[in-house]
C-alpha cells in the first residue's frame, strides 16, 4: 500500500528519536549496572527493550506504506554523567517524544491513514508510561534524598 510521503517522513523521524532513545536507555542502564545499582540499570534496561520494540513497529509500518526505513539517523543522544542527571535526560526525551507522537498522531488521521494513527497511538501509551516512571524516579530521589534513593537500588 503506498503512504502518503510526508506520512512516511514523519514515520522515519519518530524512528530516529526510537533509535536514539534505545542507545541512550542502554547506556545509562549499564552505567548503572557498574556503578552497582542493579535495580535502576533493570530499569532502564526495560525501557530499551520497549524502544526497540517501538523502533521495530516503525519499521515494519514504513515497509509497508512501501517507503524506506531510515536507521542511519538518530536524534541527540544525552548521556548523564549522574543518576539524577540520566533521569532528567531521559524525562526530556520522554517528553519530546510525547509531543511527536501527539503531532503524528494528528497527521496520520489527518491523511485518513487510521492504520498507522493506531499504531502511533499504542506507543504513545507506551510513551506516557516511561514519562510517569521516570517523574516517579525524580520524586523518589526529591523526596528520599540522593544518598537513600540510590541505597534502594542495589
Amino acid at each position: 500500500m503506498k503512504g502518503n510521503p510526508e506520512l512516511i517522513d514523519t514515520l522515519n523521524d519518530l524512528l530516529a528519536s526510537e533509535l536514539a532513545a534505545i542507545n541512550q536507555y542502554m547506556v545509562h542502564a549499564e552505567m548503572a549496572e557498574d556503578w552497582g545499582y542493579e535495580r535502576l540499570s533493570e530499569n532502564f534496561k526495560k525501557r530499551s527493550i520497549t524502544e526497540m520494540k517501538h523502533a521495530e513497529r516503525l519499521i515494519e509500518r514504513i515497509l509497508f506504506l512501501e517507503g524506506t526505513p531510515i536507521v542511519s539517523n538518530l536524534d541527540d543522544i544525552h548521556i548523564g554523567a549522574t543518576i539524577p542527571q540520566q533521569v532528567d535526560n531521559d524525562h526530556a526525551s520522554e517528553l519530546t517524544a510525547i509531543k511527536m507522537y501527539n503531532e503524528a498522531i494528528v497527521q496520520a488521521g489527518n491523511v485518513l491513514d487510521y492504520a498507522t494513527r493506531d499504531i502511533l497511538e499504542a506507543i504513545l501509551r507506551d510513551e506516557d508510561k516511561h514519562l510517569d516512571e521516570l517523574e516517579e524516579l525524580q520524586d523518589q530521589i526529591e523526596q528520599m534524598t540522593l544518598p537513600t534513593f540510590l541505597s534502594t537500588q542495589n
